[in-house]
């Protein structure tokens, strides 16, 4: 990381945690550049990458100040409130109409799930597949079948390590994506008519699973920032047999929450106490704002309760459909439950991955995508306030590229994406984050792609189709 990066780092940070708030003069440059022992042309550089990430504004003669419209100015959305029986789920019908309106390349991506493909290091991955592709060894395909090829687990493990997490290879297991190892994980320790407890709002994938495996689904309040309440879980394990939790501590889509270090290491303790496997989704773990990733529930795992599940689709590799999961003491069955569904995931993009992670700059590539993320979040809140009700209710995420609004209450969700779409935008509407299709008043939106005229010009649109309701 360069000096200038580093030090504009530092003072995003200050601005994250509230040190300096909106509208406060930071540091002057002849200051900055003494204090902190760097050249002025450095904090220069910091502060014009700080500007085009939306965090401060230059004011002529007057020095550069926290930019009025960062996250800190909205008010979070209120907690979801407690379902105290069990649902069946049937969603799929909803989530279906709702992913069709995304397939149309002129639509303006507000709704859809995953971040731009224009984001991704593509040309340098069809490089590192070429060569995989050639070197690769023909018994490779019988010999890494299951669990997978063993230098892009190793990678992995690796990556783990850096985190402060060791794991043995044996618990790794490749997937085709990231929704193909939750999957399993629920195949592995449910039965059809068994109770899995999820957050409320849940994204909607983890709803069409539960209903695919005929699985009953009990909603636990989410805190926008905190994630996950465990007081209502506490209590839902003395009152339901729940045989899984299934969880996103990290960035949580729809709402962003992250779940405290010491939260995550409560929740892994209650569910020990009640011998409750926990599956942790953490596919957006490396796209964080801050300096350092958050650890995932998996680190306070002592007993191999937890299947910490990821993916390359959100970080490098959309379309490759390459994720794993480390799996604790199901790993042999879930590698079982795979080698009886899919077998294996692709071996080239298994080989392309591993080549990647280990020559083609990940770190680097990482450092830029979450540069670009967090400008689009800011340039996204902007136009929120400029052209949405000043009630309107934001979560403040500190990675991903999901924002989750509350809308005033009269709002319908569902015909806002219908009037939405007539205009050329797609949006995910609140009810198809719930089994109960809760969240009429709520929309989540992407940020996932690079900020345009087009963008700004869909968000005033957007903004002025709430304001008629």
């Amino acid at each position: 990381m360069k000096r200038y990066e580093k030090f504009a780092d530092d003072i995003a940070e200050l601005i994250r945690s509230g040190v300096l708030g909106p509208g406060q003069r930071v540091p002057s440059v002849r200051y900055a550049s003494q204090a902190y022992g760097v050249s002025p042309s450095t904090v220069f550089q910091a502060y014009y990458l700080l500007e085009r990430r939306g965090l401060i504004r230059a004011r002529p003669r007057s020095g550069y100040f926290v930019n009025a419209h960062t996250p800190s100015t909205f008010s979070e959305p209120v907690i979801s409130s407690q379902v105290n029986e069990s649902t069946e789920v049937d969603v799929s019908e909803l989530v279906f109409s709702v992913l069709d309106s995304i397939k149309d390349p002129n639509t303006v991506p507000f709704g859809s799930a995953f971040p731009s493909p224009t984001l991704f290091p593509l040309q340098r991955l069809s490089r590192s597949l070429a060569s995989a592709a050639r070197e690769m060894d023909p018994r490779m395909v019988v010999t890494d079948m299951s669990p997978g090829n063993p230098q892009l687990r190793r990678q992995i493990a690796l990556r783990y390590m850096v985190g402060g997490l060791m794991l043995p290879m044996e618990e790794l297991l490749i997937t085709n994506g990231a929704l193909e190892a939750l999957n399993l994980c629920l195949q592995a320790v449910t039965e059809p008519g068994d109770l899995v407890a999820i957050e409320a709002p849940a994204f909607y994938a983890c709803l069409q699973v539960l209903e695919r495996l005929k699985l009953k689904a009990v909603e636990i309040p989410v805190h926008p920032r905190d994630g996950i309440d465990l007081g209502v879980l506490a209590q839902t394990l003395e009152r339901h047999p729940i045989k899984a939790c299934w969880c996103m501590t990290s960035f949580q889509n729809p709402m962003g929450a992250t779940v405290p270090e010491a939260k995550k290491q409560e929740l892994v303790e209650l569910l020990r106490q009640h011998q409750v496997p926990l599956i942790e989704d953490d596919v957006y773990a490396e796209l964080y704002y801050g300096q350092q990733a958050p650890k995932p529930a998996k680190a306070f795992d002592t007993e191999g309760l937890v299947m910490h599940c990821g993916s390359f689709a959100k970080s490098l590799a959309p379309g490759y459909r390459i994720g794993w999961v480390a799996a604790g003491r199901f790993a042999q069955k879930i590698e079982r439950l795979k080698l009886m569904t899919s077998l294996c995931a692709s071996m080239p993009a298994q080989a392309a991955i591993a080549d990647y992670l280990q020559h083609g700059g990940y770190d680097r590539h990482l450092r830029k995508l979450r540069y670009a993320l967090e400008e689009q979040q800011s340039a996204m809140l902007a136009a929120i306030a400029r052209y949405f009700p000043a009630q309107t209710r934001v979560s403040q995420p500190a990675g991903g590229y999901f924002l989750w609004l509350e809308l005033p209450e009269q709002m319908d969700s569902l015909k806002l994406f219908q009037m939405a779409l007539a205009q050329g935008i797609s949006i995910a509407p609140g009810p198809i984050f719930s089994p109960t299709q809760r969240f009429r008043n709520c929309i989540r939106l992407n940020y996932g792609s690079p900020w345009t005229e087009e963008s700004e010009k869909a968000m005033e649109t957007l903004g002025r189709i709430v304001r008629s309701f």
